[in-house]
């Protein structure tokens, strides 16, 4: 028996290609694939692209799939993704998840357990030993992303103008962001954050100027961070709270790209985390968010249910 397993965010896609012993094969990557970031055109052709580099030619017949996707938490979300799925044409048992349960089983598997992802966006997802889930954040950069990387780039963006305008301090996030862009004036962001569209991932790559100028002192730059750090924290403790978990013993596992860029952000939630609570601990994510995917679908194709019900509130 073969699986394959994904985690498709807003910056990546990871395909991993399984036996039944869970032993990674083959590996595929691609760019993102956010179902409301990207559109349903854009996700089918990055899955697609994964999955036949993964498999590359075996006798393979996968006996199961499970796609965790950014951007996919609602029955609509699903059929829109079975749907798809059944365009590239994959016999198999179909398991749609939101990618935030795939990082967790990766870094908690089959524990209670919450995770905070900071990647391009965020979002905060938890299991109880009751398995009821509960989540806080993964709304969009639009409408919420608090935190991530997009939303650290942002700021630092914002930072910047104020200065130009003289509304705000001056901040060293100033050269660096003019110079990541290979412009002169602030002025000039304006062509490169309209007419040369960026995407979300675009602006969050900007998290490692404000490491930098975090590193140097600015004191703008730890206004930012420090308030990532509060955002994260409390989308944390908000599904903690809600699983009745707070006081037990359970893990924060910590994922998504932001933290190592912005190694600081680590430390200050291994810190704060554990006396916020009792008895809880934290851990860095080191594997690839992929690998919960494939545990997720082996246990699909042995008819095991392992998706969480969201907790009734």
């Amino acid at each position: 028996m073969h699986v394959l397993g994904i985690d498709a965010g807003g910056t990546k896609t990871v395909c991993q290609l399984a036996d039944e012993r869970g032993a990674v094969i083959a590996e595929a990557r691609a760019g993102g694939a956010n179902l409301q970031a990207v559109g349903e055109l854009a996700v089918e052709k990055v899955l697609h692209d994964v999955m036949e580099e993964a498999l590359d030619d075996r006798r393979i017949v996968p006996a199961a799939i499970c796609l965790g996707i950014a951007g996919v938490d609602r029955p609509e979300d699903e059929r829109v993704v079975r749907a798809l799925m059944k365009r590239i044409g994959y016999q198999a048992r179909i398991l749609v998840v939101n990618d935030a349960l795939v990082a967790l089983e990766a870094g908690a598997p089959g524990e209670a357990a919450v995770v905070i992802i900071a990647g391009t966006g965020s979002i905060a997802y938890g299991r109880n030993a009751r398995r009821e889930a509960a989540r806080a954040g993964g709304w969009g950069y639009v409408l919420g992303d608090e935190g991530s990387g997009y939303w650290i780039g942002r700021a630092a963006l914002r930072a910047v103008l104020r200065e130009a305008d003289k509304r705000g301090p001056v901040t060293s996030l100033t050269e660096l962001l003019l110079k990541h862009f290979g412009i002169k004036r602030a002025q000039d962001l304006i062509h490169q954050v309209y007419q040369e569209t960026p995407n979300p991932a675009t602006i969050a790559a900007l998290a490692q100027c404000v490491q930098q100028a975090f590193l140097g002192g600015d004191p703008v730059a730890i206004g930012i961070l420090r308030a990532s750090a509060d955002e994260l924290e409390q989308s944390g403790l908000s599904v903690a709270r809600r699983l009745e978990m707070i006081g037990t013993e359970f893990p924060f596992v910590l994922a998504g790209g932001i933290f190592r860029a912005v190694p600081w952000l680590h430390e200050e939630l291994n810190r704060r985390l554990p006396l916020a609570a009792p008895k809880s601990d934290t851990r860095l994510l080191d594997v690839e968010p992929a690998l919960g995917a494939v545990r997720l679908a082996l246990a699909d194709a042995r008819g095991e249910r392992i998706v969480p019900a969201y907790k009734l509130e």
